[in-house]
């Protein structure tokens, strides 16, 4: 991963957002020497949402079996029977 001064940033945004198009490569940005940000492109950002969204689901899931919130096949189907038809 490549890292760059959030000052290099500011002065060449044209530039890095255009090797970031075209290496797709994630860009740590550091402010006074710390990670501040990345620089991520699109594709990349929607991906990892999506992938989020996923594991919150299963997380959830888990979370339910846990404490016993589940359903039986029928009571499943009846729950759901307005989207099912």
């Amino acid at each position: 991963m490549k890292t760059e001064l959030v000052t290099t940033l500011k002065r060449q945004a044209t530039r890095l957002l255009a090797e970031l198009r075209e290496t797709g490569e994630p860009v740590l940005i550091t402010e006074h020497g710390k990670p501040s940000a990345y620089l991520v492109n699109v594709e990349s950002y929607e991906a990892l949402q999506g992938k989020m969204r996923i594991l919150e689901g299963i997380a959830r899931g888990e979370r339910a079996l846990l404490e016993n919130r589940t359903y039986t096949d029928a009571e499943a189907k009846q729950k759901m029977a307005k989207w099912l038809a």
